[in-house]
């Protein structure tokens, strides 16, 4: 997705100190984007700053902006801001920091039904399949082209990862899909499906997605860091610092959203009660 997707979805954020006031951790997330982040700061990524914020002994300030096409461009490479909380770490136009987590697309299924393990499982031939997109073009996240290699676009459903922003959470409707039955299957990045699944009435199966390099240039597997400008590579340090002495903490955090990892204990991914 991000991914993809996404990849993927992301805030910035500004340090400064003042003679006379504490140090400010200004913060631009997308308003409306749960797990990641929303306005009442319940996303992992608000918590993550949060984390990161103690650490520095600084305290975080929000500027809400939408995740769209540009919002990179309109806000760290406009200057409103300086870090980006969740950004996949080999993006080029950034330098970023150590990685917060690895996680995965995965198979999102309802457990009564099939489980799908690998992109060419034959069953995809035939199943109702949701993927995410990032435009109109429902071909531009990772599982999209993957799909499309094989000749799998008729009986493909795409989900914008932006949506309604008067409807609450929009990512949240194509693991919705899944459990209402309007679709059989969904190939959704790790860290939504981990967090929305367990919210159905019905029981989901998250499977991760193999190959997890489709070809030779298209990953399923991503690194996800904090990204900042590629000059400040005093800020990077700074963060790596505090990412490194509160790791135990970010983890407990990931852990708690449910977010799929492939640099942690296997059983983060499985059956959603």
């Amino acid at each position: 997705m991000c991914s993809a997707f996404l990849s993927v979805l992301v805030g910035c954020v500004l340090l400064s100190v003042g003679a006379a006031q504490a140090r400010e951790l200004r913060v631009c997330v997308d308003p409306n984007n749960l797990p990641f982040s929303n306005d009442r700061l319940e996303g992992f990524e608000n918590k993550i700053v949060a984390i990161v914020a103690q650490e520095l002994q600084a305290e975080p300030t929000y500027t809400w902006w939408a995740q769209r096409r540009g919002f990179i461009r309109n806000t760290l490479k406009a200057d409103v801001c300086d870090l980006v909380p969740g950004i996949a770490s080999n993006m080029e136009m950034l330098r970023t920091t150590v990685p917060l987590y690895r996680s995965t697309y995965v198979f999102v299924t309802r457990v009564d039904a099939p489980n799908i393990e690998s992109l060419n499982d034959p069953a995809l031939r035939e199943l109702r399949i949701g993927v995410q997109m990032i435009g109109n073009d429902a071909s531009n996240t990772p599982p999209a082209h993957a799909l499309a290699r094989r000749g799998i676009t008729q009986n493909v459903r795409g989900f914008s990862v932006y949506g309604d922003y008067r409807d609450p959470n929009p990512p949240a409707r194509i693991v919705e899909a899944v459990a209402r039955g309007e679709i059989d299957v969904a190939i959704v990045w790790g860290p939504l499906a981990g967090y929305f699944a367990p919210k159905q009435t019905i029981a989901l199966r998250l499977t991760p997605v193999k190959p997890q390099i489709d070809g030779p240039k298209l990953p399923m597997v991503f690194d996800i860091s904090m990204g900042i400008r590629k000059e400040d590579t005093a800020l990077r340090a700074e963060l790596e610092t505090a990412i490194e002495r509160r790791r135990a903490d970010i983890d407990a955090v990931l852990a708690e959203y449910g977010v799929p990892r492939l640099d942690r204990a296997p059983e983060t991914v499985g059956a959603m009660p």
